[in-house]
């Protein structure tokens, strides 16, 4: 592939669930700015079934010379430390990290297995903390040794408009990309003092995951359309805007894009307060909460009807 620009010139990125989606987007539009790639991708079905080593193999000789292809999953803490000793190994270094991977099997909570829900978890939430405790101590060391003028470094995590929202029948993945978030904020935090910067991503594109969604009402059936209109690349060109010396000082935000559109999301934090009485009993704290709380419950409105209108593309 033909670098862009020198954007990304010299960074060493690694990018799980790389080989589609919104996952090889980014890796191409990382090689497009100069950088090197990581792909780590089992290949699996959107359940995390099967595995698919060619097709991964494939789409990173795609890339050319810039890429290299690990088909594995980063679901456990021995296969990331492979995937971060094999990077250092072929790339040098370990500059970027994008935890992309994810996997669905929906339920509801009434219905739910036990084994789906581990799955989702370890996949989606448990693997991107895998990746980073492997990947942050040698960002941390390259910091110090003064690669990028001893300040640089990037993590992105996927986190879902679900995990803020929550959606019909998706406990799962909505816990683990809640889950993704929370991560987010303390690896920024944790990271600060060596410049590595960590952010999230919400991304709005047509992916397998859209393509998976079964609508079950006409709201649902609405947004599925609007979504697969929008190419993943509106979000990997966020990403590399992120993961350049632009980025600098952006860390612990919560970056959502959706084709033309981009969003720079709220944290939560009190919305409301109320000062109890020493002596309050139930009739009291529903009579205060009415009056100082009502006005700012939060709806149980999806992120589908939210999200629910014409995108930008």
């Amino acid at each position: 592939m033909q670098v862009k620009d020198r954007l990304l010139e010299g960074r060493v990125a690694i990018v799980t669930g790389g080989a589609r989606g919104i996952g090889r987007a980014i890796a191409e539009d990382f090689v497009r700015h100069g950088a090197q790639v990581v792909i780590v991708d089992p290949g699996s079905a959107i359940d995390g079934s099967g595995q698919d080593m060619q097709a991964v193999r494939e789409e990173a000789g795609k890339l050319g010379e810039r890429a290299l292809a690990i088909a594995e999953s980063v679901a456990s803490p021995e296969a990331a430390r492979m995937v971060v000793a094999r990077t250092r190994e072929r790339f040098g270094a370990v500059d970027i990290v994008v935890n992309n991977a994810a996997i669905l099997r929906d339920a509801f909570i009434f219905k739910g297995e036990p084994a789906d829900w581990e799955a989702v978890i370890r996949t989606n939430l448990s693997a991107a903390f895998y990746l980073l405790a492997a990947a942050t101590p040698f960002m941390r060391e390259q910091a110090r040794a003064g690669r990028g003028d001893g300040r640089w470094g990037r993590v992105l995590n996927m986190v879902s408009s679900v995990g803020l929202y929550g959606n019909l029948g998706q406990s799962a993945y909505a816990a683990a990309k809640a889950g993704l978030f929370g991560l987010t904020r303390t690896v920024a935090m944790d990271m600060a003092r060596s410049g590595v910067a960590c952010n999230g991503l919400v991304p709005f594109a047509a992916t397998r995951v859209t393509h998976s969604i079964r609508p079950q009402n006409p709201a649902q059936e609405s947004y599925k359309a609007r979504a697969l209109k929008i190419a993943p690349g509106h979000v990997a060109r966020v990403a590399s805007w992120l993961c350049s010396d632009h980025g600098a000082g952006i860390t612990g935000q919560l970056v959502g894009v959706r084709g033309r559109e981009i969003f720079l999301f709220s944290q939560p934090r009190p919305a409301a307060r109320l000062v109890a009485q020493a002596d309050w009993q139930a009739a009291d704290f529903a009579a205060a909460a009415a009056r100082d709380f009502g006005p700012h419950y939060a709806t149980l409105a999806t992120d589908l009807e939210t999200f629910d209108t014409e995108p930008l593309v």
